[in-house]
């Protein structure tokens, strides 16, 4: 069996990865034992860090949503139950962008639920 020499990978491997880990801290954009451990959390993270925006995305639409239902005698968790008993179909984050944007048709929701 032939002898592969596999150092023009390695260095195209190790430069792509010092490539992902450009402007880390100290060692870690240099080392390429440190960066691939730095790249891989990272990517942990960043994967993690995507699924906690939609959580965090919806906490806030409902803080605003309660707050609005709240200056108008309505508590969200009576709110959200009567929107779908008449059947209106407006999710959290279309709600949340009425209140922030357009007041009076947030009001109009409210006063067909009462």
């Amino acid at each position: 069996m032939t002898r592969v020499k596999r150092g023009i990978e390695t260095k195209r491997k190790h430069k792509k990865l010092l490539e992902q880990a450009k402007g880390y801290w100290m060692t870690r954009h240099r080392h390429v034992r440190s960066a691939k451990e730095t790249v891989l959390h990272a990517g942990a993270y960043a994967f993690a860090g995507r699924k906690k925006r939609k959580r965090d995305f919806r906490r806030l639409w409902i803080l605003r949503i309660g707050e609005a239902c709240k200056k108008l005698g309505i508590p969200y968790s009576k709110f959200i139950p009567a929107l779908k008993a008449k059947k209106i179909e407006l999710d959290r984050k279309m709600l949340a962008w009425l209140v922030v944007n357009d007041e009076k048709a947030f009001k109009e929701v409210v006063n067909k639920i009462k």
